[in-house]
């Protein structure tokens, strides 16, 4: 891989942040699979500028920026 000072791996967007919009780790490993599932097989997403190019972090992105609208019951 190379060596690329912009690229974080799994540590952007962080997890404290990502915490902070949805309150468990479980419901947001739901959103951002059933999202990303979506992103991809639509290759669009809704977050601006993101860093990210898998559906995964595209997903969480937009989780980030309030991009994703989620209602549990």
């Amino acid at each position: 891989m190379a060596n690329n000072k912009e690229y974080d791996g799994m540590r952007y967007p962080s997890i404290d942040e990502l915490l902070d919009k949805i309150d468990s780790k479980y419901k947001l490993a739901y959103v951002a699979a059933k999202r990303a599932k979506i992103i991809a097989d639509e290759n669009y997403t809704s977050a601006e500028d993101g860093k990210c190019v898998k559906p995964i972090g595209e997903a969480l992105e937009e989780v980030l920026e309030d991009k994703t609208k989620i209602t549990f019951k």
